[in-house]
């Protein structure tokens, strides 16, 4: 079966990882991709420190095995830190800025440290905060972007900066042949978030689903939109006609204008929460008003993802096929090829 040097590392069977996707990636999906044997991340989905640290409690109950959880740097998270190290999670994730001040307290609680990085200069950062593990994140991912090189370019250019130190591929990567590939660049193990949408467990909203369930290779864009809460910070969105109509002045998304007209409502730590235009929050269950005006966040990989399955399944297909790829038709154009 699929192990590399990162399962060991971890303590989990396979090098998958569930992507921690805002407001997506919580307890229930964080928790079947981590008893399926690979490594569930939830996103802190800015939820006060008391909530997350319920939220953690919850996905501890829903599974025995290591997972993590994320922080995104660009916003304050000392307080939501602290609980994390209070509660003792396997791994803390960083995402967004500079781990160092987080990453001696982490290692002191027995805790694991991941950082998600789209250059080689922030691997470097990296290495120098004393990470465990460096997420190289193409531009072709979903979500927010740290950068915009190509994970094929990315990632073994990352391998060559940091070696020994373990590297997860993200970006582009949505079935066994992604797995396959991003092992061959010299990744230890694998990050995706598009393919782990169209599941039961994923919190997006039905509406969120059918698109990406919809959508194909060319339906995404790198643009700066949704900037309201998080300004001028790339990210890779769905097409959408209201992508479309405000593209040519996707500027106006950052402005965070207290005009901006409330195009639905969210909850954030359990209490209502207005949704303004350009808002940087993708749409969850518990989301209401204009969904498809909302970020619905997907990467390059939607043409991939054609059917909803229970995570657990995904992660079966992608470890069963990449074994299946390995063992078959890789080493079959070893031994043909001629003497």
């Amino acid at each position: 079966m699929l192990r590399t040097p990162l399962c060991e590392t971890l303590g989990i069977q396979y090098p998958i990882i569930a992507a921690p996707m805002g407001f997506v990636t919580g307890p229930e999906l964080a928790a079947a991709v981590s008893n399926a044997g690979g490594l569930g991340i939830m996103s802190f989905s800015a939820n006060p420190p008391a909530v997350l640290r319920q939220e953690i409690r919850r996905l501890r109950a829903l599974t025995d095995k290591p997972f993590g959880v994320n922080l995104l740097l660009h916003f304050p998270v000392e307080e939501h830190a602290a609980v994390c190290l209070e509660e003792r999670v396997p791994v803390l994730s960083f995402f967004w800025g500079d781990p160092t001040p987080y990453v001696g307290a982490a290692h002191d609680a027995g805790m694991k440290v991941f950082d998600q990085v789209g250059s080689v200069a922030g691997a470097q950062r990296s290495v120098q905060a004393g990470v465990d593990v460096i997420i190289a994140q193409g531009g072709e991912a979903g979500g927010h972007l740290a950068g915009n090189v190509a994970l094929s370019v990315l990632v073994p250019r990352v391998v060559d900066t940091v070696s020994p130190v373990p590297v997860v591929a993200a970006g582009g990567i949505a079935d066994a042949r992604g797995v396959v590939a991003a092992l061959a660049l010299g990744a230890d193990g694998v990050a995706i978030g598009t393919r782990f949408l169209a599941t039961p467990e994923a919190a997006a909203h039905p509406t969120y689903k059918a698109k990406v369930l919809a959508s194909c290779e060319e339906d995404t864009v790198r643009t700066t939109l949704f900037g309201y809460g998080w300004p001028d910070a790339p990210h890779r969105t769905l097409r959408t006609p209201f992508v479309d109509q405000w593209l040519p002045n996707e500027a106006r998304g950052s402005e965070s204008r207290p005009d901006e007209p409330i195009i639905g409502q969210a909850k954030i730590g359990g209490m209502p929460f207005p949704i303004p235009r350009f808002s940087s929050l993708p749409p969850n269950t518990d989301v209401t008003g204009d969904v498809e005006s909302m970020a619905l966040l997907a990467g390059q990989t939607v043409g991939l993802v054609r059917e909803l399955k229970p995570a657990a399944e995904i992660v079966r297909e992608l470890v069963e096929g990449a074994a299946r790829i390995i063992e078959g038709r890789l080493t079959t154009c070893l031994t043909n090829a001629p003497a």
